[in-house]
């Protein structure tokens, strides 16, 4: 957009000033402030350090809605970030339960947890009348591993 121009009584011109605001500044901190965001969003992951097994499974549907259970590899389990006894995380669950009776339940058990553990979770969970509950896992499993023969050992007598 122009300036307008203004013209006087005695026929001289006279500049009008500018009506706008400059939106360059605006938009050059906006730009700063989506690279801050973009950088440090996935640094604010929270939850609980695991290494989960591997598996080849189908994601749950709606699985970002779904309360995590972890258990770490000394067998604490954790109800989001906060450390929990099994009765107290039986009694939580019933609550929520309560007031959204399609609750699901994601389990992320550490690798180095024992497979009976899980299991004991999640007949805790089933006697509690939970009965959707998922299993999370890491990548996708390479198939190669599993089909190569294992190699056999020298063993010196």
């Amino acid at each position: 957009m122009g300036a307008s121009v203004k013209f006087s009584t005695r026929g001289k011109r006279q500049k009008a000033s500018f009506a706008e605001i400059n939106v360059t500044p605006f938009v050059d901190v906006m730009l700063v402030l989506l690279v801050i965001f973009m950088v440090t969003a996935p640094m604010m992951t929270t939850g609980i350090s695991l290494d989960l097994p591997h598996g080849d499974g189908q994601a749950m549907e709606e699985a970002d809605r779904a309360i995590d259970i972890s258990i770490d590899a000394q067998s604490k389990i954790y109800l989001g970030d906060a450390t929990v006894q099994p009765e107290a995380l039986v009694k939580k669950l019933q609550a929520m339960q309560k007031s959204n009776p399609d609750l699901k339940i994601v389990i992320s058990g550490d690798r180095a947890t024992s497979y009976g553990q899980v299991i004991e979770l999640m007949s805790l969970l089933r006697l509690a009348g939970i009965s959707k509950v998922g299993l999370k896992t890491g990548d996708v499993v390479d198939t190669e591993v599993l089909t190569k023969k294992p190699k056999a050992k020298n063993k010196k007598k």
